[in-house]
């Protein structure tokens, strides 16, 4: 696929179930939380709709006014672009790609810290996800009220369970950790030799 934002991504995504104006695009993503996908603002959504005409994968159907509202051009997807899109989706979905997490590096050099400091971060990071969780918690239950069909929320249930997964890590690794199941001293690599090393995890 060419070369396309984030959101120009999302728009297309849009315009593959029914023809929409920008304004109404925007007002999807946010009602179906697609800002935690990707950033929306009215301004760039309005630049990558262009984008996705100059590529051949939307085209303007026409332009309406209603009442003292701006006059709003509705976009459609073209076959084009909807190849374009299936093709995308298969292999986002299907290959796992290559991503550089902040808190994946964190973790490799967590023993930097003291044992206290690292089970009080993570124990803070696993409250702030539970607030997250609790925001996902109702958006599902807004989605559901809609009777906005599940397939187009499955990213929700989805960010809701990786939450949930790094909630439990999360705890679970704070409390090896306090309790002293995991070594926060002594050499990287245990000496076999020595009993004393012999009980405890290493750190890595």
């Amino acid at each position: 696929m060419a070369s396309l934002t984030p959101l120009a991504f999302a728009a297309l995504g849009l315009l593959a179930e029914a023809p929409m104006h920008p304004y109404e695009m925007f007002q999807t993503m946010l009602q179906r939380r697609e800002d935690q996908n990707v950033k929306v603002r009215p301004g760039t959504l309005y630049h990558q709709i262009g984008r996705l005409v100059d590529l051949g994968f939307a085209e303007a159907l026409g332009s309406a006014r209603e009442g003292n509202r701006p006059e709003r051009t509705t976009y459609a997807i073209t076959d084009h672009g909807r190849a374009e899109l299936r093709a995308a989706l298969r292999r986002m979905i299907a290959e796992p790609a290559d991503e550089y997490p902040e808190f994946q590096l964190a973790v490799s050099h967590v023993d930097n810290l003291t044992a206290p400091d690292a089970v009080s971060a993570l124990r803070a990071r696993a409250d702030a996800l539970r607030d997250q969780r609790a925001e996902y918690d109702e958006a599902a239950t807004g989605l559901e009220a809609k009777r906005l069909a599940d397939r187009f929320w499955l990213d929700v249930s989805y960010v809701r369970a990786m939450l949930t997964a790094q909630i439990e890590w999360l705890s679970a690794t704070a409390d090896r950790i306090a309790s002293g199941d995991v070594r926060w001293d002594g050499p990287a690599v245990p000496d076999d030799t020595d009993p004393s090393t012999n009980s405890k995890e290493p750190t890595r």
